[in-house]
């Protein structure tokens, strides 16, 4: 089965240098892809997550609950 991507590739090597697989299995699927024009990745990485504003802080809303009611003098 030929690699699909560079990114691929790469992990066999490093999987190849551990010893988690065999040269052999390395090599089939090195010759298999040939000299195949590969992308960097399969499924290019999606945008990122947006940021939340930030709330607000609870230093501010102790603050509002000290203050006296308004309206009726007690």
């Amino acid at each position: 089965m030929p690699f699909k991507s560079k990114a691929q590739r790469r992990k066999f090597a490093e999987l190849l240098v551990k010893g988690d697989i065999s040269e052999e299995t390395f090599e089939e699927w090195n010759r298999s892809t040939g000299s195949a024009s590969l992308p960097e990745r399969v499924h290019p990485k999606g945008p990122g997550k947006k940021k939340k504003r930030a709330k607000k802080s609870t230093k501010a809303k102790k603050a509002r609950a000290r203050k006296a009611p308004r309206g009726r003098d007690a």
